[in-house]
């Protein structure tokens, strides 16, 4: 999703910790690395421990290590601009209660944006099976050639829809691209539904 800009917080800063700052940003690159950029989350009982020996606050602990599940939820965002056409996809998938479409392409020069709509049935019994609080986050997957993020997206009753950037840009020619669509509880792909929607173009 979009990120609002960063401020800095205040202009004061104690120099004397400028080393010991250093050497916390050394320590996250030797976490990342031996953890793969996938470390999850201490145990609950681990971080109170954390918190009594080093005289901190549990939540401002969960905090950090929330903050540390991983750096690409903070890489930099590419915002599309030069627009330069729409391109039909026009495939759509059912699969068990929901119907999936993917109904074209907008092409920038510097991305690409998918629209991943989602329609089910609603009657009366199901508004409350379908409320807000039980939409899943859908991650699209396009091989590491690409960056693939969420950038907005809404629901209203018996209807989603959900907007992605790629970039680089895909070919003006998709034939053959597998976009796949893979469902989690929620953004930071640690619990998967096993649910996954692909379009195999053509």
């Amino acid at each position: 999703m979009k990120r609002m800009p960063f401020e800095r917080p205040t202009e004061h800063y104690d120099t004397r910790i400028m080393d010991i700052d250093e050497k916390i940003c050394e320590l996250i690159k030797q976490r990342k690395d031996i953890s793969g950029n996938n470390p999850g989350f201490p145990p609950l009982e681990q971080i109170s421990k954390w918190a009594a020996d080093f005289e901190l606050y549990e939540d401002f602990l969960k905090a950090i290590f929330g903050s540390l599940l991983s750096e690409e939820h903070f890489k930099p965002l590419i915002e599309p601009s030069g627009f330069r056409q729409h391109i039909p996809v026009l495939q759509s998938i059912e699969q068990g209660e929901y119907f999936y479409t993917l109904t074209s392409m907008r092409q920038y020069s510097n991305a690409s944006v998918i629209t991943f709509n989602i329609d089910w049935d609603v009657t009366v019994d199901d508004l409350i099976r379908h409320s807000y609080k039980h939409h899943k986050h859908f991650e699209l997957e396009l091989g590491e050639a690409y960056d693939c993020r969420m950038s907005d997206g809404g629901s209203s009753t018996g209807r989603a829809a959900y907007n992605y950037v790629i970039s680089p840009p895909l070919p003006d020619n998709i034939s053959g691209v597998e976009l796949k669509f893979k469902e989690y509880i929620g953004p930071f792909k640690n619990k998967e539904t096993g649910t996954e929607i692909v379009f195999c173009v053509k």
